[in-house]
């Protein structure tokens, strides 16, 4: 009389075969082990700190043009004491985020910001040029100045704008790379700058700024690139388990290895049980290993990270199952891979540049798994802010899921 057949073991014993078959898989073994290791090594180099200091440059100093407009403005009634705070005014220290150099020359000024020149500064305040292609040696006890933006002022600038004079020319210049809005910027603290040093109030009022913040303020709170990176990191670590995993599933489908299998006591159900747990582990086994080397899980956020990451590894087994079993060859199942994975990337953009975005992004399956793993990582989710992410997570895991498994047992079937 025959023991009855343990479906457990059953499955055991496809896991122990799965494993093997991974382990001989040399390319995508050591695919692998590069991630593994290349990865966390590359995540230690990244910026972890966020200079939110906007460098600008003046010319000629604020100093000399308050200087030459003294006698205009004593002509008009200022007094000695309202000369004294013009003097004593820094509008550096008044525009937050906004550090001021002052050049003497507007020449020298132009071949700093457009790159030509190098601008050091010392201790003591002090500004000392050098060619940026140059064999000169860098000035003791200074620190380099980073410039792409400066704006050039009459040297009458204040009388000119005191006495009502029309026509009064700024040149803004800025740096190829520097950002339109940046410039927008720019011209605006110019026309307040006018006002300000010609001893006027703006014609208009402001309203309270914490009014005008919508959303969450980041200002002083930005995220350094690392942490913009760490989601990002993780999430790519459970797609390349694609590769691996649709590889295996497309060899056993080609070799017609899964034939052999089901001559043993293991049913179908079994071998796709097995795939599955092999599948969803692997790519949550390694997620999990980079996350604890790069940082990024506390004792509030690590319950909402490892099931979202739970998620995004049955997800991405899902697409592995249908790409496997759709691929005839190698090129063929490398080529439905890409065409499969290159998609589900575009979300993760919206980690480098956030922002709102936009509803065919939103559309795509791997959103919801980002933007729960930017949430919780970064900015401290809970489960009430990710309720929305998670349930659209799910209902996309059932049908690319669903959808691998069905396309697995039809093609296994036909055999």
């Amino acid at each position: 009389m025959s023991r009855p057949i343990s479906r457990p073991a059953v499955v055991a014993a496809l896991l122990k075969k799965e494993l093997k078959a991974y382990s001989r898989d040399k390319i995508y073994l050591f695919l692998t082990l590069l991630v593994l290791i290349a990865i966390p090594v590359a995540f230690m180099f990244l910026p972890d700190s966020v200079d939110e200091t906007l460098t600008l440059a003046v010319s000629p100093p604020m100093g000399s043009m308050i200087d030459e407009a003294k006698s205009t403005l004593k002509s008009m009634g200022a007094t000695d004491e309202q000369l004294a705070q013009l003097e004593e005014a820094n509008l550096s220290e008044e525009q937050e985020g906004l550090l001021l150099v002052e050049f003497d020359s507007e020449t020298d000024m132009q071949q700093v910001v457009e790159g030509t020149l190098e601008a050091w500064q010392t201790d003591d305040g002090t500004l000392v040029l050098r060619g940026a292609e140059t064999d000169e040696e860098r000035p003791a006890n200074a620190e380099k100045v980073s410039v792409t933006i400066g704006i050039a002022f009459p040297d009458e600038f204040i009388s000119d704008v005191a006495t009502g004079k029309e026509g009064v020319t700024v040149t803004v210049y800025s740096d190829a790379d520097v950002p339109e809005e940046i410039q927008g910027a720019m011209e605006g603290f110019v026309r307040e700058a006018a006002y300000q040093l010609a001893g006027k109030e703006l014609p208009v009022t402001m309203a309270d700024q914490q009014s005008l913040v919508l959303g969450t303020d980041r200002a002083g709170d930005q995220l350094s690139l690392r942490d913009k990176f760490r989601p990002l990191i993780i999430f790519m670590v459970l797609l390349m388990e694609t590769f691996s995993m649709a590889s295996l599933v497309s060899t056993e489908v080609l070799q017609r290895t899964v034939t052999a299998v089901l001559v043993t006591p293991a049913k179908i159900s079994d071998f796709l049980f097995a795939k599955t747990v092999f599948g969803t582990f692997m790519s949550l086994g390694q997620g999990l290993f980079v996350l604890l080397i790069i940082g990024g899980l506390t004792a509030e956020n690590w319950p909402l990270t490892l099931t979202v990451l739970f998620m995004g590894s049955v997800m991405f087994t899902g697409v592995a199952l249908f790409v496997g079993a759709s691929g005839r060859d190698f090129m063929g199942q490398l080529f439905y891979t890409m065409l499969f994975t290159i998609p589900l990337l575009i979300p993760t953009f919206a980690v480098l540049f956030p922002g709102t975005a936009a509803v065919w992004v939103r559309v795509i399956p791997t959103y919801p798994i980002i933007d729960t793993l930017v949430g919780a990582l970064n900015y401290g989710a809970t489960w009430a802010d990710s309720a929305g992410s998670l349930a659209y997570a799910a209902v996309w895991l059932v049908i690319l899921f669903g959808a691998g498994l069905f396309a697995l047992k039809r093609k296994v079937e036909s055999l």
